[in-house]
């Protein structure tokens, strides 16, 4: 394509992107430039990364001048129903504002005080990520006949479900232990929601299907956050056989207030060390999707140094305190659960500054948009509510907030692997008949682009290449 650059050198030639190579953030620039409608495409992608890259140093340095010229660049080429850079530039954006607005907290609540979020949305919005992409689906069916296969011959079976929304992976449960040579079991599900309205759904929609399959079946729903569970509501009985499903949850136990770990915030970086080091990339990316370019032109940015730098969870061999954590796994622990399934977002989103989230949440959103953009045509409706209410949130919680406010801490799969193992838990392999089943609903729905890749026992769900969801089982290790 038209000026592309050579290598070992840094010119560049198109007219627009020799302008973006000098051009710095700076108040004495105006906008909008009559120039941005003329970028290409993938002009346009990598100028947003640039602007996004930038701005979230400025932000994270305090410079809010330089910060709010930036977020208004971005806004003349972001569209939440654009191409997928234009998308997620969009919600990174918002996510940078809302982080600003919180340092003045009246003005925030004042402008946020009459949004509404109705738990019916909520359930909707996850319900519609269950139909657009297989993620869920996948999870269900290997967490699924992982359980089947642990509870072979047991008679009386337990499954705790810590964020019990969705009937389907049950209902698909119900139909695997009728076809048992032995029969069902007496199976009785706790529920685990913070809406009781959701687990009255979802005992009457179990109720009525474990009839349909004749599975004895009993229904225990325990109303509460998962921070606030007190085990004895489980009403584990002596001689039940104990699962527990984590689809998604898990991490939401690693809250803690990282004012009372850290006070140390992450220097600015160069205004020209980044615009020049963009420049002579921007056009390298030719046709790769957003997330490929981010997982192979990483972008470097300036952290603490380390002898001022707390540890941070984004290395392999450091984990961020989490006392709630520890303290559910071992209460958890004492119940001597059989098997325990988790699934989690395969991302570090836990990190102690804000730009390591930032690119973290940048490459890992990105390979979702992308599948997203690959599975879903961009006028529906659906995709726009997945993409604002469930992906935007997401990535607003990352980067917008702070300490107990700050949920979505998602951790990679080696990080739960050292908590589930400090915790006296030892590693299940996960069933190789689950993950032919797995396989066969990709390939019979033509989900092209998904994968399943199996590491040392567990199972990652990936786009491309990229995992993005993890599933790891457990068992009561004495």
């Amino acid at each position: 394509m038209a000026g592309m650059i050579k290598e070992g050198q840094s010119f560049i030639t198109s007219p627009t992107l020799q302008f973006m190579s000098w051009m710095s953030l700076s108040p004495g620039l105006g906008s909008p430039f009559p120039w941005l409608g003329e970028l290409k495409s993938e002009e346009r992608g990598l100028y947003l990364i640039h602007l996004l890259v930038a701005c979230a140093n400025h932000v994270a340095a305090g410079s809010l001048e330089n910060a709010n010229i930036g977020l208004e660049h971005i806004s003349h080429l972001a569209l939440a129903d654009g191409d997928t850079m234009q998308r997620i530039a969009a919600y990174f954006t918002e996510a940078l504002a809302d982080r600003v607005l919180k340092a003045w907290r009246g003005l925030h609540k004042a402008l946020n005080a009459t949004k509404l979020s109705s738990v019916q949305e909520k359930i909707h919005v996850q319900n519609l990520f269950f139909d657009l992409c297989p993620f869920l689906k996948l999870a269900y069916i290997i967490t699924n006949q992982a359980i089947v296969e642990a509870m072979e011959g047991e008679k009386m079976v337990h499954i705790i479900d810590l964020n019990c929304f969705e009937p389907a992976q049950w209902i698909n449960l119900f139909q695997t232990f009728n076809a048992r040579p032995e029969g069902p079991p007496h199976l009785r599900i706790t529920g685990i929601h913070e809406q009781k309205e959701v687990l009255d759904h979802m005992a009457l929609r179990l109720t009525e299907e474990a009839e349909k399959w004749d599975i004895p079946f009993q229904f225990n729903p325990v109303v509460c956050k998962l921070e606030n569970l007190d085990l004895k509501s489980l009403r584990v009985k002596t001689g039940e056989a104990l699962a527990v499903s984590s689809v998604l949850q898990l991490h939401s136990l690693l809250v803690t207030d990282d004012g009372m770990l850290r006070k140390i915030n992450s220097p600015s970086m160069s205004k020209n060390n980044l615009n020049t080091d963009l420049s002579q990339r921007v056009l390298q990316m030719n046709q790769r999707t957003l997330g490929e370019w981010l997982e192979k032109e990483p972008v470097h940015v300036y952290s603490p140094s380390p002898d001022l730098a707390s540890p941070s969870p984004l290395s392999p061999l450091s984990l961020a305190p989490a006392p709630k954590m520890a303290n559910f796994l071992s209460a958890l622990r004492g119940l001597s659960p059989k098997l325990i399934v988790i699934t989690e977002q395969e991302a570090n989103h836990n990190g102690s500054t804000l730009m390591e989230r930032v690119m973290e949440a940048l490459n890992f959103y990105a390979a979702l948009f992308d599948c997203l953009e690959s599975t879903v045509s961009r006028a529906p409706v659906e995709r726009q509510k997945v993409e604002k209410m469930l992906f935007g949130e997401e990535i607003k919680n990352i980067i917008a907030c702070e300490g107990v406010e700050r949920r979505e801490r998602h951790e990679k799969l080696e990080k739960w692997i050292l908590r589930l193992e400090l915790a006296g838990f030892g590693k299940v392999p996960l069933s190789y008949h689950g993950m032919l089943q797995a396989g066969r609903l990709l390939q019979t729905n033509n989900y092209d682009g998904y994968k399943i890749k199996e590491d040392n026992g567990r199972v990652v769900i990936c786009w491309q290449e990229r995992p993005l969801y993890s599933i790891s089982a457990w068992g009561f290790r004495p």
